[in-house]
Formats: structure tokens, sequence, C-alpha cells
């Protein structure tokens, strides 16, 4: 994979940006950072974060942190409106056969739910579920959360082998109605691009420090 990516300074952070495809990645975004772009579902993010992280970590050093950012489907949540993920689960693990609880890694045991980085207060919290396949209409009757993507649970278990923790931003771009056709989620890039752009410039308020008066 060539380093066509480069890490981002938000206030005293150097902070690595994750994506998973160039359609998210529009003209706002590319004015404010140079995101590693992982590819689609679980498997290719954790295989390019952990690659990026390993060729970080052996030259000029890890990040201060990750950003996980892109879309987001979701049934409940206002589309075209970015949310800080505050939780992530892996909504395809289910070794409860074996009687392990639905949603948790046997070996190791890793929870059903993993706790994010914190962020700007100014942007909604909302609970994500990652998994390996697009949710679309009653497929949402079995997710435990408030929107869906394909990568972010991957990511954070790749940063958790160097010790990065994650940040997650989500825009919602579908799930209202069914999925049929690319141009149902695409459609909604445009405005999320933008509402993701104005999160990061909320990023980089909440980690520079404030000012301090003149003694």
């Amino acid at each position: 994979m060539s380093r066509d990516w480069s890490l981002s300074r938000f206030g005293p952070k150097t902070v690595l940006c994750v994506m998973a495809a160039e359609p998210e990645y529009g003209p706002a975004l590319k004015a404010r950072i140079r995101p590693l772009i992982t590819g689609v579902g679980p498997v290719e993010a954790a295989a390019a974060v952990g690659h990026a992280l390993a060729e970080l970590k052996a030259g000029d050093g890890l990040p201060d942190g990750i950003v996980s950012l892109g879309s987001a489907g979701s049934r409940t949540l206002d589309h075209a409106r970015v949310y800080r993920v505050s939780s992530v689960s892996y909504r395809d693990m289910d070794a409860s056969a074996l009687g392990f609880p639905k949603g948790e890694t046997p070996y190791p045991r890793i929870p059903a739910v993993l706790t994010l980085a914190d962020g700007p207060a100014a942007l909604p919290a909302a609970r994500l579920a990652t998994g390996a396949s697009v949710v679309s209409g009653v497929a949402y009757d079995d997710v435990d959360a408030d929107m869906v993507d394909m990568e972010t649970f991957a990511v954070v278990r790749a940063a958790a082998r160097f010790g990065v923790p994650v940040l997650g931003l989500r825009g919602v771009s579908d799930g209202r109605a069914d999925l049929t056709e690319l141009r149902h989620w695409t459609d909604a890039l445009a405005e999320i691009d933008l509402r993701l752009a104005e999160a990061l410039d909320l990023l980089h308020d909440h980690f520079t420090p404030a000012a301090t008066e003149p003694a």
C-alpha cells in the first residue's frame, strides 16, 4: 500500500485520520486532511490500520490518536448529521452456541461493546455497530445500536494493539428507506462531507488549549 496519506494535527495532537472509501472523501475534507483510505469492511480496515501504525511505529512514531470518520446508516438518527461515536460493537460476532454472550469475542475475551475516546461536546453522541454487511430495512431490527458501519470496531481493535486511542465521527447517509441502489448511499455524501469538515474544526478547537489571560 502506497503512502498516500499523512498525519494531521489538531492543536497539540497528531492524528491519523481513517476513512473507508473514496466517495466519502469530498472537497471539504480534502481541504483539511489526507486520510488513510482503508477499503470497505472490517477486514480491510484492520489490515490497513495495522499496517499504517506498524509503519509509523518503525519510523517517525505513533500518533496521539486516530479519528475514524465517514458515513453510517441509521433508521432513527437525523440524516446528514454527524454524530460522535460513544461506543462500538461487533454485530457479526456470535459465539453464543459455545456459551459466550452474543457480541463478545471469546478468545481473547473482548467485550461486546468498546468505548471510544471523547470528543467535542457540541457533537451528539451515538452508539455504533460494525459488521461486514450493508444493513437495510428490517435488518435494523437485529441491531442494538443507534447507527451502523463496516469499519470502526476493526479500527479500534487494530489501534489497541499499539495503544492508540480512537475517536469516531459518523455522518448518517441512509437508513430511513431500503437501500436498493448505490445512489441511495452516495446522494447524501456531499452534505456529509461538509458536516464532517465542520466536526473536524470542532475537534481542532477541542484539542487546542484555551488561551490564558496574562497575569
